[in-house]
């Protein structure tokens, strides 16, 4: 990983006896796209506001570089915050409000119109600069506020929801813009977002939040295919969880007893150091459940298929194992002819890869469920 461009150590943020952000660690390495998701209350927005130097934190450090900004005022920062509601003066035209934060640091004129123009053609949109904001689209509106943001090329740019007002079809079009954009300048990026899939879409690392705290920090593969926690696996895409009792360790892979009935198989341990016997699920994605009739092999899990919905390019299989302590389970694959051989009460035979299952304590670690306990 490159030079760290942003570095948090033990901040936090406290309204009374509410924890907005418990004492989090965090290193944001220079050119990276990192996205802080999470529901809504997890702490995201607060930890970006932090980050501007709009709100100031309760303990903590902020470095920028080398540089410690945790009460240096926002202009002081080196930074840039697009909003989700652009935040463009109405009585200025275009080429105005994208040249102000220039005029604002004092850059001559003639230099503020020059860079006013080449951040526009950045954007693909030169030709709108005499126009006012009334007369732009939602997402012209949305690349002028980027274009802003950039004119002054920070170190950083803080994005807060600025794709969550435009339709799905546009809102796809920014993504890809945003990416190309962060491609071409280098420039590190911290947004926050609810959804998962611009997530996963558009980052190099997601930092997923939950109670005011980091849940889990990695690529987007590492949270969809490895979550560390039941809150992860379950937050993320579709799930299957199965209970699961643990046996011995086989190298990185675990084996596992699952249901009332102990049937018998294994999955990837998961990095987790927990003892024989210990209750845990198993996480198995909905496309890596295969299904097939019953050949007598015990060891698969039975199920009765409960729906069949074809949405398109993809088929779901909705099934209620016949061990009544396993949850309903959900398989999906490619739509194919023989997807309507499938039939409701049909009973099938569930089984998985060893390598597409992992291993997910039961519960929470007791200092995560405290600070969840305070933050409610």
């Amino acid at each position: 990983m490159s030079s760290s461009s942003l570095t948090v150590q033990g901040l936090a943020k406290r309204y009374g006896d509410f924890v907005a952000l418990a004492p989090t660690d965090l290193v944001v390495a220079d050119g990276e796209f990192l996205t802080l998701l999470g529901p809504s209350g997890s702490g995201k927005t607060t930890l970006l506001s932090l980050l501007a130097g709009l709100v100031p934190p309760d303990e903590g450090i902020v470095r920028i570089g080398a540089q410690d900004v945790t009460y240096a005022p926002p202009y002081e920062r080196d930074i840039g915050v697009v909003f989700q509601n652009y935040a463009l003066f109405p009585h200025m035209t275009i080429a105005e409000n994208i040249a102000f934060p220039l005029k604002m640091r004092k850059i001559p004129e003639a230099e503020a119109k020059k860079r006013a123009r080449e951040a526009l053609e950045m954007v693909h949109l030169p030709h709108i600069a005499g126009r006012y904001p009334r007369e732009l689209s939602g997402g012209q509106q949305q690349r002028v506020a980027l274009a802003r943001c950039m004119v002054y090329k920070p170190s950083i740019i803080l994005m807060d929801e600025p794709l969550g007002a435009l339709d799905k079809k546009l809102r796809e079009h920014m993504q890809l813009e945003i990416k190309h954009l962060h491609r071409e300048l280098g420039t590190t990026v911290v947004y926050v977002t609810h959804d998962q899939e611009e997530a996963m879409t558009m980052s190099d690392r997601i930092c997923l939040m939950n109670s005011g705290r980091i849940e889990q920090l990695g690529t987007p593969a590492d949270l969809y295919f490895r979550p560390r926690t039941l809150f992860v696996a379950d937050f993320l895409g579709e799930s299957n969880l199965l209970p699961a009792a643990l046996g011995p360790r086989l190298g990185d892979e675990a084996e596992i007893r699952l249901g009332s009935a102990g049937i018998p198989g294994r999955a990837l341990a998961n990095g987790q150091d927990l003892p024989p016997g210990s209750s845990v699920r198993v996480m198995v994605r909905p496309q890596n459940l295969s299904i097939a009739r019953p050949s007598g092999d015990e060891t698969a899990v039975m199920g009765r298929v409960s729906d069949v919905m074809v949405t398109g390019s993809l088929t779901k299989v909705y099934m209620q194992p016949l061990d009544a302590a396993l949850p309903p389970l959900v398989a999906a694959f490619a739509t194919r002819n023989e997807a309507e051989a499938i039939r409701i009460d049909d009973v099938l035979a569930l089984s998985w890869d060893s390598r597409d299952a992992v291993v997910i304590p039961d519960r929470a670690p007791a200092a995560v469920a405290g600070i969840a306990a305070k933050a409610a």
